[in-house]
């Protein structure tokens, strides 16, 4: 007796073919799509947060810093042509017939060290006038931008920045620019009142009280309520520079600070006069 064997084909069943079973691919698909994210630790967002907050410190110091070094450099390389401006800006009508002639007289009549008259004052306070303003500056903007140092301020709001930090050197501006501009119109023994930077303010002090070191407050925060222009300019002149060279930062800051510095002189200059013609208006005070 023979045992027939009938063997049927097999067909292959997909796993879509039967209810219930999910394909290997649109599980994976599936599994991805419904993956719940991991929860960030209290610990993480706290090492965030504090990470966040040294850097806005960070921040805040290197402008302080950058203001002192700024002070600095411009004392040396700015005094002798602020000493001219200044006695350009007080002088009588044909006492000199220019800046240059302004010079050379300076140079023939008092020496080379005439140019620098006056110096200490601004060696001292335009490094920590510097460092309050670029100080502040960073601050306002921090402010405006809602503490988020990433927040890109439009070309108006970094000027309103500008003006919050000309409004608040000013305070400190204001008595070291006129011992300055009183020391800088001594141009000899008949028209030198004081001995040095301290006996200028201890007779102004003894003749007008403390408020009269703040003389020409008024003139100087219109003065430097123009640094809307510089700051505002600055930004556009970082911008632009960004777009169209392969400069380095350091490369733009410096020169976008030159060019926002020259775009600020050419508003404020007319105010400047006062700044300093106020203050030396009567030499005896």
């Amino acid at each position: 007796m023979s045992t027939q064997s009938s063997s049927a084909p097999l067909s292959v069943v997909s796993a879509a073919q039967v209810p219930g079973v999910i394909p290997a691919t649109a599980a994976t698909t599936t599994a991805a799509a419904t993956t719940i994210p991991t929860p960030i630790s209290a610990s993480t967002a706290i090492r965030t947060s504090h990470l966040a907050e040294d850097k806005s410190k960070q921040k805040r110091f290197h402008g302080f810093v950058a203001g002192v070094l700024s002070g600095i450099t411009k004392l040396v390389v700015g005094h002798p042509f602020d000493t001219i401006k200044v006695r350009m800006q007080t002088s009588g009508p044909g006492q000199f017939k220019g800046p240059l002639h302004c010079f050379l007289e300076t140079i023939k009549k008092e020496g080379p060290r005439a140019l620098y008259k006056g110096a200490t004052p601004p060696l001292i306070g335009w490094a920590f006038m510097d460092s309050v303003m670029l100080g502040s500056l960073s601050n306002y903007k921090l402010l405006l931008q809602g503490g988020d140092p990433n927040v890109k301020l439009t070309y108006f709001w970094s000027g309103v920045a500008g003006v919050g930090a000309g409004v608040t050197v000013s305070f400190i501006a204001a008595p070291i620019e006129h011992v300055k501009a009183r020391l800088q119109v001594q141009y000899d023994a008949k028209t030198k009142l004081y001995a040095g930077p301290v006996d200028c303010a201890r007779q102004l002090i003894r003749n007008n009280g403390i408020p009269g070191l703040w003389k020409g407050l008024v003139a100087t925060i219109w003065f430097r309520s123009w640094f809307f222009m510089w700051w505002s300019s600055y930004e556009f002149y970082s911008d632009q520079m960004r777009k169209r060279t392969n400069m380095s930062e350091g490369a733009i800051n410096f020169w976008a600070g030159g060019l926002g510095a020259n775009t600020f002189w050419l508003f404020a200059f007319p105010c400047g006069m006062f700044t300093q013609y106020q203050p030396t208006d009567d030499l005896n005070a």
